[in-house]
């Protein structure tokens, strides 16, 4: 696996995944926990939808 996320592209997933999940924990609303994805892509670098695409937006 090799890093396909850059620096404020992985801020923004971990600011947005953070958000997600406290929103689906506070209002409960179950369809929130989707904010798993993005955190967990944000914390690990890489995002298995962006070899499909051809994109990586590391430096």
């Amino acid at each position: 696996m090799k890093c396909n996320v850059g620096g404020r592209d992985r801020i923004n997933r971990l600011v947005t995944g953070t958000a997600l999940i406290a929103y689906a924990v506070y209002a409960n609303q179950p369809m929130a926990y989707a904010g798993i994805i993005p955190l967990i892509t944000g914390i690990v670098g890489f995002c298995p939808l962006y070899p499909l695409f051809k994109y990586s937006s590391c430096k």
